[in-house]
């Protein structure tokens, strides 16, 4: 049974005019002075998204509990796009106008901690379960309020769902289980949206069970499937302007909590001197996400990272082409379909300088193909002889 968003709105004005608790018994009296006939079911189903919407996430309250929908995208009052996995489609829900969803994104941000309005008009949080909100208003966005909220997985895939899913080759599976197994420190590179942290939660889950994982996380993310598992998040700084834990100190208190495996959720700032050197000094195996167009483009995108943290560039790649081995590619396709789409090595260049070379890339069809570094893949794979 669908609701009225319009006597949703009324009813909930009323109740918080009043200061009144939604009960059974006051949003039946609300609709009464609405001129409005609802049995008792209707006014339950009522009551229901008055909560909602004084409390969880209004309309989009259902698109959250989905358990397929990864994203859910706000960009005026009656468009709504939600993301399976498959591509972006538009969703049947709606809000009454402009002022509901900035109504809404305010609560959101206010049960973070966070302030939004017209003299603060960005917030970029994390709401309960994980769910990541990030939400403008005007000035900023002359058209209205815009709303995204990335909703993380409530589990790991293993290995052989990806597989399944069409997001990993069958080849490819094994020689990433050989990878992690072989503690060999990897990055997972790709665009927004490609699955990057799915794919690094899977990983992990091939990690030894006798192995101590320790996750630094700017938002708590990562849900790999292991039974050791220690996590430490970054902290925003409150109204003030204080208060804030960057995951460069994270990464750095990390390395005192005995790490069997040192992973960072996401690196995209200064964080990387830290984390390549925590992999230069006897943490194998260690492994993050990096945003990146392609894995031959890692080098570059972490040079610009290292050298605005005050490393120069002949050590960050002296430190990359010492501290990390494998490359992870994903890429999304036209169809929407992210998967992983290269692995490839990290190897020094005749000038001193890190590349990567492609070893396993998937063509047409979804087959694998051998590229110039499948030897010495292989050959890390092994060991030392």
């Amino acid at each position: 049974m669908t609701v009225d968003a319009g006597l949703v709105d009324r009813v909930r004005r009323r109740l918080l005019d009043q200061g009144a608790t939604p009960t059974a018994a006051r949003v039946a009296a609300e609709v009464r002075s609405e001129g409005v006939v609802l049995d008792d079911r209707g006014v339950l189903v009522l009551l229901g998204a008055v909560r909602e919407d004084l409390a969880g996430a209004g309309v989009l309250e259902p698109l959250l509990r989905d358990p397929s929908v990864t994203d859910v995208l706000v960009n005026a009052p009656d468009e709504v796009w939600l993301d399976r996995g498959d591509g972006l489609v538009r969703a049947a829900v709606a809000f009454p106008d402009a002022a509901a969803v900035r109504r809404l994104a305010q609560r959101l941000a206010a049960t973070a901690g966070r302030r939004l309005d017209t003299a603060s008009p960005t917030v970029d949080a994390r709401l309960s379960a994980g769910v990541r909100l990030h939400a403008v208003l005007p000035p900023v966005s002359p058209r209205g309020p815009l709303l995204s909220l990335r909703i993380p997985r409530r589990r790991a895939f293993s290995i052989v769902e990806l597989v399944a899913a069409g997001s990993l080759a069958a080849e490819m599976a094994e020689v990433l289980r050989e990878v992690v197994r072989s503690r060999l420190a990897f990055l997972v590179t790709g665009g927004t949206g490609t699955g990057k942290t799915t794919v690094l939660s899977t990983l992990l889950g091939e990690v030894d069970a006798k192995e101590r994982i320790v996750l630094v996380e700017d938002s708590g993310e990562l849900r790999p499937e292991h039974p050791h598992v220690v996590r430490l998040e970054a902290r925003p700084p409150n109204v003030e302007g204080a208060g804030a834990v960057e995951l460069r100190d994270l990464v750095r208190q990390a390395l005192r909590m005995r790490p069997d495996r040192l992973v960072v959720g996401e690196v995209r700032g200064p964080e990387v001197v830290d984390l390549l050197a925590a992999l230069n000094t006897g943490h194998d195996g260690g492994c993050g996400t990096v945003h990146a167009n392609a894995s031959a483009s890692l080098p570059s995108r972490l040079e610009a990272l290292a050298v605005a943290a005050g490393l120069g560039r002949a050590a960050l790649h002296s430190q990359l082409a010492a501290g990390v081995q494998v490359v992870v590619h994903l890429a999304r396709g036209r169809d929407g379909q992210r998967a992983v789409s290269e692995v490839g090595v990290v190897e020094r260049d005749v000038d001193t300088t890190v590349r990567v070379l492609p070893a396993l890339s998937t063509g047409r069809g979804g087959h694998v193909q051998e590229g110039p570094g499948a030897a010495r893949l292989a050959a890390l794979i092994a060991g030392p002889a």
